[in-house]
């Protein structure tokens, strides 16, 4: 059974820094095809980061703030996010797709459907 659990979510000013952890179990986070989405109330999900079988991928709004990493000792995913805008606030959530299934990441990393599992969220505000 994989569960992907949340935290480092908080309130912080514009500039400041903030570190999402995604820790799973049941989950090879080395091998697995993972990332994070974005939502705000009104608007549909949106991907933030998303890291595949050789590549990792940042939407332009976060590029060069936003650092996607993975601890494979500990089977943690981060989103390190410096540089804080207002409008990086929303619910974040950890998303990975199912081992052996990467390899279509090319063409669908960045439809929320494609991503097997999902952590409960966690929200980042900035202000």
């Amino acid at each position: 059974h994989v569960q992907l659990v949340e935290s480092g979510g908080g309130s912080v000013q514009p500039g400041g820094s903030l570190r999402l952890s995604c820790a799973t179990s049941g989950y090879v986070v080395a091998s697995g095809c993972m990332g994070y989405f974005r939502q705000t109330p009104g608007k549909e999900r949106e991907v933030v980061a998303a890291t595949g079988p050789s590549n990792t991928w940042y939407s332009d709004s976060v590029k060069g703030r936003f650092t996607l990493s993975k601890d494979n000792s500990k089977n943690i995913q981060y989103l390190q996010m410096n540089s804080l805008k207002s409008e990086d606030s929303g619910m974040y959530y950890c998303v990975a797709r199912s081992h052996g299934e990467c390899y279509s990441w090319a063409n669908n990393w960045s439809r929320a459907t494609w991503y097997t599992y999902w952590g409960q969220g966690t929200q980042v505000t900035v202000s």
